[in-house]
Formats: structure tokens, sequence, C-alpha cells
């Protein structure tokens, strides 16, 4: 194999497929990116940990069509190091792989590409585009959610599924127990019958990396046990989670009447300011509701006690209630608005937050002892 191809292009190509590469590895060649050189003048790269899959393809002057594979960090390591602008020559024979930049030469040890292990993909019957956009905010205000307990691993990922209510939806949504979160959309064409599937954690978060370089829409295609994203000269495969979701609907409360209006900025300010004393312990911040006024405050046996008043809109009965301040200000993180909706029942039910009953995200946060 010999190629030629510019360090900028390669350096992108690479520093994509890298992250999926786990750092410590029992099996050796999981530790390599597949690199081959096409006829056609195309660089194909390759990762996998056998759960994920990222193919990449780029630009390549290619000499002599080949494949081989070679440590992904050490090579990202070596173009990332090399002077910009350079023109890298990449040549591999009798189990070496020689990357050549300017002055700097390297010789890496390969391992031949009939060892690497490919996700077989099968059928993926169900297809259908989402914008890059709209795949972005299902990510950013899901993911925070997502539960890291791995004896739940149904929990470990984004459940995304069909519904009709009253028109054809898409919707995902992310619970770790304690909070949940929730994104509806606008179901896209081709997504009718779609199996219920949980998208695992690290392709979630390898596919939002990617998002911030794509502009148009992405192709998903999947079945009852793989997902495939194609954004472009990217492909990311993944297998699903195998395991049941629970019925997140049930915790949803429909009927919190006490409904406290709030500035989310100010809000989030207030909790962040008051949570300063608090100790992995003692992560409670209490809620005093009162007229169109909220005291936020938090009591650390180490530290001592911390409160501040927040204007709010709020003109239902006075009582107080507890949250975990770290699980709230993940929430009120996401909001975008002028204002949400606080939705409260007692101090020991769950509560939403959204920002209005048209707003796609809502958010369910389970209260604490104080």
């Amino acid at each position: 194999m010999k190629a030629t191809i510019e360090r900028a292009t390669l350096l992108k190509g690479l520093s994509h497929v890298q992250s999926v590469v786990e750092r410590r590895n029992t099996i050796p060649i999981l530790s390599n990116v597949l690199i081959e050189a096409t006829a056609e003048g195309t660089l194909k790269l390759m990762a996998t940990d056998l759960d994920l899959q990222i193919n990449e393809h780029v630009a390549a002057a290619v000499d002599q069509p080949g494949a081989i594979t070679v440590s992904a960090h050490t090579l990202f390591d070596i173009v990332r190091k090399l002077p910009e602008g350079s023109q890298v020559a990449l040549s591999a024979a009798e189990g070496r792989m020689t990357i050549m930049a300017g002055r700097a030469k390297f010789s890496l040890a390969t391992l031949p590409r009939d060892d690497f292990p490919v996700i077989a993909e099968g059928e993926l019957p169900v297809q259908f585009e989402l914008p890059a956009e709209t795949l972005k905010q299902i990510i950013d205000k899901t993911r925070f959610a997502i539960s890291t307990e791995e004896t739940r691993y149904y929990l470990n990922g984004i459940f995304l599924h069909v519904s009709d209510d009253p028109t054809p939806v898409l919707k995902a949504a992310a619970t770790d127990g304690h909070r949940l979160a929730r994104v509806t959309v606008v179901r896209p064409d081709g997504a009718e019958g779609m199996p219920d599937v949980i998208v695992p954690r690290k392709c979630v978060a390898e596919l939002r990396k990617l998002l911030d370089e794509i502009d148009g829409s992405v192709g998903v295609s999947l079945s009852n046990t793989k997902i495939r994203f194609d954004l472009g000269q990217a492909l990311l495969t993944s297998k699903l989670i195998d395991g049941t979701f629970p019925d997140y609907s049930r915790v949803i409360p429909t009927g919190n009447d006490r409904i406290l209006k709030i500035d989310p900025r100010a809000f989030q300010e207030g909790v962040d300011r008051v949570s300063t004393i608090a100790t992995e312990k003692t992560r409670a911040v209490k809620m005093a509701l009162d007229r169109d006024k909220i005291i936020l405050s938090v009591t650390s046996p180490e530290n001592g006690t911390a409160a501040e008043e927040v204007p709010g809109d709020y003109s239902a009965q006075p009582f107080e209630i507890g949250f975990n301040s770290r699980y709230l200000l993940d929430i009120l993180a996401q909001l975008e608005g002028d204002t949400v909706e606080v939705h409260l029942a007692d101090a020991a039910a769950p509560t939403l937050i959204r920002e209005n009953d048209k707003s796609p995200a809502l958010y369910v946060i389970m209260p604490m002892r104080v």
C-alpha cells in the first residue's frame, strides 16, 4: 500500500475514528485502525470496539492500493504532531507501516487486515432522514439523563420510539431513575412501523461529535438489533441495547396543579450560587415557595448555610420541596426560553419542568427529602 494525503485531511478522519477505539484492549487488533487505499483515490479508515463501528473515507493520492491495520492512537498522535500543511506519505510492507512527512519518518508495527473484525449489519429495513439540527437537539436535551449504572443496562442509552398522539411523532427519552428527559419531534417519513430501540451512550457521544460538522440531513437506518447513521463521509454503526425500556409515561405527572413560572437563568444562577456550599452528601437544595417568591437554601453540616430569594410567578399554597441541585442545574441548562413552568404537586411527588405546553422537550425530576 502506498498513498499520499494532506495532513489536515488525514487528521480530521483519524480524529473521528480513533475516539471509538478503547484505550485498553484485551484483543490487540481492536486497538488498531484499518486503513485501506483504493484505486479510486480514497483512503478508507475504520475502527471498532465490537459494539460500535465507524467508517470514514477521505481523498488521497493512491500509488498502490492495499490495506493494513495500525495502532489508532499512535498514528493519530503522530499525525497531530506533524507540521501543518505537510503532505503525509503512508506505505506498508512486510508487517511495518512507514509514515513520512517533511524530515520526519516513523515506522510502526502492523497487523493484517484479514484479522480485523467487522460488525455484520444484516438487513436494516427502517430508513429515514433527520436534519442534523434535530438530531443535535434530541441528543443535547436528553443525554444528561442517561443512567451510568451498569446493573440497569437498559437505561444506558436514549430510547427512541414512534407514536400517534394525536399526530405522528418520534420521541426520544432518557432516565436514570432520578430524572427523566423527553423530546418529541415530527415523525420523519419512513419511520412508521419502526421498532422501539435503545441507542447506547457511547454511540450517542460519538454521533454528537460528528454532528458538529454536518449541515444537512443524516440518514438513519435501523433494525431490532443495529442502527446506522450516514453522515456523508462517515458511517457510524452500532449495536442496540438488548433490553426493555420502562414505560416512562407513567412517571410524567398530569395533575400537578401548583404552577411556578420563573426565569430559568435567574433560577439557574440562584441554585448554582447556594449549592456552592453543598457537599457530595448534601446535594439537596430546598425551595420554599410563597406568593411570587421562592427562597432557595442549602444547609451543609460541614460548610454552613446559604439562602437566596428569587422572584417568580406563584399563587398556589405555600410549601417546601427539595431537589438534588446537580440534577436541577442539568435540566435548567437545557431550557432556552425566557420563562419556564415548574408543575408541582407536593414534597414527595415527581415535578414536571418545561418551557410551555408547546415546547418539544419536557423534564421530570424526583424530589429529595430535606
